[in-house]
């Protein structure tokens, strides 16, 4: 619901009156003045309550009125309103379909050629064949990248060997140190 005063009618599609339909609203119109007319001199009262403006009530009832009269001809106008009768419409979805039989639909099955890709189906399996292609040789270390990154695996083992190999060195030194230490101190006291 659009907020203020007026609305916007921008964007909307246009609305045209079908002809066939004033046509049914003039004769609705002149059904109701023909039935007022008619019912004017039985009574007074009723006149003056059918000359007032219709509520939406009041509209309504005489609309059933007036349908119940014309259902029947437009039930049978609604298939031939306007071009609509003209036109032979067939939707795709309400068709029955015929039962095919096996052996035909293998015959059909061999005889069909293989479905073409489009161009953007047939670049994305590429793209997908060379990334799989390329993941293979980077886990093989066969690709530049994969070499790079072995040498640099390499050369962070080293140091890691490296470090370790000092680690285990200050240690050994530590403990012929203490030991040292110890030694002195036992001399010194004698024992």
């Amino acid at each position: 619901m659009p907020r203020g005063k007026w609305t916007n009618h921008k964007g909307r599609s246009r609305r045209f009156t079908n002809p066939e339909e004033l046509e049914e609203q003039r004769k609705r119109e002149e059904q109701e003045r023909r039935w007022k007319k008619n019912n004017r001199g039985d009574d007074e009262s009723s006149s003056e309550e059918e000359e007032k403006p219709a509520t939406k009530g009041d509209k309504s009832n005489s609309e059933d009125e007036s349908e119940s009269e014309s259902e029947s001809e437009e039930e049978s106008d609604d298939n031939k309103k306007g071009v609509a009768g003209l036109i032979q419409i067939e939707n795709p979805n309400r068709r029955q379909l015929k039962a095919k039989k096996l052996a035909t639909l293998n015959e059909t099955l061999d005889t069909a050629e293989p479905a073409q890709l489009s161009r953007r189906e047939r670049e994305e399996v590429e793209r997908q064949r060379k990334k799989l292609h390329y993941q293979k040789l980077q886990a093989e270390g066969k690709t530049d990248e994969a070499r790079a990154d072995l040498a640099r695996l390499a050369i962070i083992k080293q140091q890691r060997a490296e470090a370790a190999k000092k680690r285990e060195d200050e240690k050994k030194e530590k403990e012929m140190a203490k030991i040292l230490k110890s030694a002195e101190t036992q001399r010194a006291l004698g024992k």
